[in-house]
C-alpha cells in the first residue's frame, strides 16, 4: 500500500518539474519577441567616414522646423524706393536672408510667439544676429510669419530673416526655438 503513495508522489513531483521547465521556457520565448519588437535603435548622425551629416530638418515640441533657403544678398541691400536709402554692409561683411518653415505636428494649435529663428553660428563660433526694425523691413518678403500661430497638419509658414555676416565665414548654422529651452541648429546652404 505504501509502494503506490511514494510512487504517486515521486510522478507528481516529476510533473510539477516538467511544468516548471515548460513555463520557464515560454517566459524565455515571450522575453524575446518583446525585446525584438521594440523600436530599433537611431542611427548616429555620423556616416561610416565619420563626419557629421548636416541637419536640415528638425522637431523642437510640437514645431518641425524645416530649412527653406539662404540667399547672399551681397553687402548692399539696393533701396526699394526713392524715398528709401541703400543698406550697405559693414567692411568685409555681406547680407544673407535666410527662410525657415514652421509645422506644428501636434493635435493643437501654438501659442503666438512659441517659436522663432534666432542667430547664425558660423563654423568658428561667431554670432550673427538678425537686422531687424524698419531699417530692414522693405527687403522682406510681405509673407514671414515668424512667431505666427500654428495650427495642426498645416503646410509650414516660412520665417524670413535678415543677416549681416562675415564674408569669411563658412559652416553657417541657424538657431531655432520652440517654446523655453527648447532650442537647435539647423544647417544653411547659401545660395
Amino acid at each position: 500500500m505504501f509502494k503506490n503513495i511514494n510512487k504517486s508522489a515521486g510522478q507528481a513531483s516529476r510533473l510539477l518539474l516538467v511544468l516548471a521547465v515548460v513555463v520557464l521556457v515560454a517566459v524565455i520565448i515571450v522575453y524575446l519577441v518583446m525585446k525584438m519588437a521594440d523600436r530599433p535603435v537611431e542611427p548616429p548622425t555620423l556616416n561610416p567616414g565619420g563626419v557629421e551629416l548636416p541637419v536640415y530638418e528638425k522637431t523642437l515640441g510640437n514645431i518641425r522646423f524645416v530649412f527653406a533657403s539662404a540667399i547672399d544678398r551681397g553687402s548692399v541691400l539696393r533701396a526699394t524706393s526713392p524715398t528709401q536709402k541703400d543698406l550697405v554692409a559693414t567692411a568685409g561683411g555681406k547680407f544673407i536672408q535666410v527662410t525657415i518653415g514652421a509645422q506644428n505636428v501636434g493635435t493643437e494649435n501654438t501659442e503666438q510667439n512659441v517659436w522663432d529663428i534666432n542667430n547664425i553660428v558660423d563654423s568658428n563660433g561667431r554670432n550673427f544676429i538678425p537686422v531687424t526694425g524698419d531699417v530692414v523691413r522693405s527687403w522682406l518678403p510681405s509673407s514671414s510669419f515668424c512667431g505666427a500661430l500654428l495650427k495642426p497638419a498645416f503646410d509650414p509658414l516660412p520665417c524670413t530673416k535678415i543677416y549681416e555676416v562675415s564674408k569669411i565665414s563658412t559652416g553657417l548654422k541657424i538657431g531655432v526655438e520652440s517654446g523655453k529651452n527648447r532650442t537647435g541648429l539647423l544647417d544653411l546652404i547659401v545660395k
